[in-house]
């Protein structure tokens, strides 16, 4: 595992455990490794947060001093940084968010010329580099790289979302939950370009308030927003807008889980989508699979984190995937979750069948699901206790076809997460505080987080 990059980038609290001395020496590297046999270029993003700018000014610092010039595309999405990325031939992108995380933390992701993760050898060339303290060569003279302002690939990408849709929005009333990020100001312009009768939420950052009570972490304020309204439907968008949530005319939640269904039977029924598969992760719910086992679409299953969803779909060829977070990926269309490309793609499926979304999103009946965090003496020791795994062995048994037991590791914290569905509520509490009990009995426990 890497020490600094996770699978969504460096992230941590800005200038505690992310510092603009990290950044810089990002900046250094990267100008230095793509450009040892030509000019490199680099396209840089940025969310609302306040320190996003101090680590902006950090990584173009970097760049240029290693002979790169950067781009700044200033505030805009993750995907819109993907898809410049690759659309205008630059070597890497760079997304500075913490994308749902509160204000005080940020990060950096990093992106390669497809617009994809950046690949683990350089993740791993970065972290060597910050912790060796070897000096790389500093550009000169005519050598020495430039900024550029690039708020032109923003309106680029705007117009590429926009030629994406297959119709009007006229007669429609929708709501956006910008979550004082990324989309504060993109979202309405798209979707008022579209015809869209468009009411919005949550677009007025002021470098504090990314996240607070807002977008899809919290879209409650949207469901209800969306009833008092009369809207036809509402979309809710993290802080870098690289996932999204709906909200049906009924203000009931369209969850990720949703959002595959409904866009994966579409493309079924209008016969582009082949032999594909959904691509999932282990979390999504059960609901989702019996539904697709309904109308004959195949699924897959990977690890968590949106990095191995795009992993397995570019090596298999699947049209969809994603998280029940939000995190929704177009193959053919974009190269990593695109919460502005989903509300597009939703929207498509609403006007084209004539259809309202409640109704789309019916046949996925959520099974209940409880997550608990254990913190405990050794993740690993505890996974492959003997009596921890007997009791996970016993909870599936008895749960059979009505349910579902998932034990796994934080990739962050010395924390477990015990995950149980079932048909019923009760069961989901019995069994997890079940297997959390044998923990504790097996002194392994500290705590239930």
């Amino acid at each position: 595992m890497s020490k600094y990059f996770g699978t969504d980038g460096f992230r941590g609290e800005a200038n505690i455990d992310l510092t603009v001395e990290h950044a810089f020496m990002i900046g250094r590297y990267l100008g230095w490794y793509y450009g040892k046999d030509h000019k490199a270029k680099a396209v840089i993003g940025k969310d609302t947060r306040r320190s996003s700018y101090m680590f902006e000014y950090a990584l173009c610092a970097g760049l240029t001093a290693s002979g790169a010039d950067a781009y700044m595309m200033h505030v805009t999405t993750t995907p819109s940084v993907s898809y410049i990325a690759r659309a205008d031939d630059f070597d890497c992108g760079i997304m500075i968010s913490a994308s749902h995380n509160p204000y005080y933390d940020n990060g950096i992701k990093l992106l390669n010329a497809a617009g994809e993760k950046m690949e683990q050898e350089v993740l791993d060339g970065i972290e060597e580099y910050i912790d060796s303290g070897v000096q790389l060569p500093y550009a000169q003279r005519e050598a020495i790289g430039r900024t550029v302002d690039y708020a032109a690939g923003r309106n680029r990408y705007i117009g590429y979302l926009i030629s994406l849709a297959t119709r009007s929005y006229k007669d429609k009333r929708i709501g956006l939950d910008c979550a004082n990020g990324s989309t504060w100001q993109m979202a309405k312009s798209i979707f008022d370009a579209l015809g869209a009768d468009t009411f919005v939420i949550a677009n007025a950052p002021d470098g504090l308030n990314i996240n607070v009570d807002c977008g899809s972490t919290h879209i409650e304020n949207l469901q209800k927003y969306v009833v008092e309204n009369h809207l036809d439907a509402g979309f809710a968008f993290d802080g870098d807008a690289d996932r999204c949530l709906a909200v049906d005319e009924k203000g009931n939640v369209v969850t990720g889980d949703h959002i595959l269904y409904v866009c994966a039977k579409y493309m079924k029924e209008r016969g582009v989508f082949g032999d594909s598969k959904v691509v999932t992760t282990v979390m999504s719910n059960m609901g989702l699979y019996k539904a697709l086992d309904d109308i004959g679409i195949g699924y897959e299953k990977t690890a968590v984190g949106d990095k191995y969803v795009a992993e397995n779909m570019r090596a298999n060829g699947h049209l969809i995937g994603g998280e029940q977070s939000g995190h929704i990926i177009f193959g053919r269309l974009a190269n990593t979750g695109d919460g502005l490309l989903t509300a597009i793609k939703l929207m498509e499926a609403m006007m084209e069948t004539k259809q309202p979304l409640s109704v789309l999103a019916s046949p996925v009946e959520i099974y209940p699901q409880l997550l608990k965090n254990v913190v405990v003496t050794d993740k690993d020791e505890t996974m492959n206790c003997p009596e921890v795994k007997a009791a996970v062995e016993k909870a599936e048994k008895e749960l059979g076809f009505h349910g579902r037991v998932l034990l796994r590791k934080s990739g962050t914290e010395p924390v477990l997460r015990v995950m149980v569905e079932a048909d019923r509520e009760e069961l989901c509490e019995k069994y997890a505080d079940g297997i959390i009990e044998v923990m504790r009995d097996t002194g392994r426990l500290v705590k239930v987080k």
